[in-house]
């Protein structure tokens, strides 16, 4: 039985310009233990089937099923299994940060969790904080409380909807290791992020969504295994020449250009020789997630199958 079940799933809201549907029948099995990767660019339909798995949005048709309860006929079962970190800083400003985790315990009927809560606090960086009141916390503290409040009630599946978005390093690391965690320990994790380098490196496997739909589902690795095999990198303060333009992925200096073999590397620098421009740092590497998802995007910009 898979730990997360989306069968079918679709929703449509009524806008003032008429029906929006921002899933379209997705379809797509997470396996217990896994760590599973949720992809697409902002409008994608990411959060959307997050909602409806958390049973804060109703599907306008199929089902979602966690570890075999349907989250709508048998919500209080499935919700008791997931704890959701959601995209944004929602809290409770008259508690202090344990009272909040107290609180969250009871409503899921957990007694006698201080042990617990004990060791969330530790494992978050957050133990200097526990009679800290929520408004006195940096953005970054409270979406640790977040995660910590997901996790209280031990949950078997755990969601996280980009959980370090705008957050520094040092919670980024904090989280990944404790999440990693848990995952060796069994406990399922579906990630939605932006930052495609934690997906690559965290994922066993990748779902990407694009207009509601499911462009690419595969392993980390088998999608890896399609993009093209080297990236040429390189910084320069020039206009690139008309040749490789529209190749480009161009971030402030940085140029990257994709590559098939060594002589495509060498048209590509015999073009900028060409046109006379300065660069630096050139560097060869392999293609990674991020121009995995760009090309798979790109494709079915394109109408192409992925």
């Amino acid at each position: 039985m898979p730990a997360v079940s989306f069968q079918s799933v679709s929703k449509t809201y009524q806008t003032p310009k008429g029906p929006f549907q921002a899933l379209d029948h997705v379809s797509l099995d997470i396996e217990e233990g896994e760590f599973f990767g949720l992809l697409g660019p902002n409008g994608a339909g990411k959060t959307t089937l997050i909602s409806i798995l958390a049973g804060l949005a109703r599907a306008s048709g199929g089902r979602v099923l966690v570890q075999g309860s349907d989250v709508q006929a048998d919500y209080a079962a499935a919700r008791r299994k997931l704890g959701v970190v959601p995209q944004e800083l929602v809290f409770d400003p008259f508690f202090n940060v344990r009272e909040t985790l107290r609180i969250q315990s009871g409503y899921f009927g957990v007694k006698n969790n201080e042990a617990w809560i004990d060791e969330l606090l530790e494992s978050l960086g957050l133990a200097d904080k526990a009679s800290a009141n929520m408004r006195q916390l940096s953005g970054g503290m409270k979406r640790r409380v977040l995660v910590a409040q997901a996790l209280v009630h031990k949950p078997p599946i755990i969601v996280l909807d980009e959980p370090t978005a705008g957050v520094d390093v040092e919670l980024r690391q904090t989280l990944w290791h404790f999440i990693a965690r848990l995952n060796k320990q069994g406990h399922t994790v579906l990630l939605t992020t932006h930052y495609l380098e934690e997906a690559e490196a965290l994922c066993n496997r990748i779902a990407m969504l694009k207009g509601g739909r499911v462009v690419a589902l595969s392993s980390t690795s088998e999608l890896l295994k399609t993009a093209t095999s080297n990236v040429l990198q390189l910084k320069t303060d020039a206009a690139l020449p008309a040749s490789l333009a529209p190749l480009a992925r161009v971030t402030g200096r940085i140029v990257q250009l994709p590559a098939q073999d060594a002589h495509e590397i060498e048209r590509h620098l015999a073009a900028l020789r060409e046109a006379g421009i300065a660069t630096e740092d050139v560097e060869i590497r392999r293609a990674d997630l991020e121009d995995v998802f760009l090309q798979v995007m790109a494709a079915e910009q394109g109408g192409q199958t992925v």
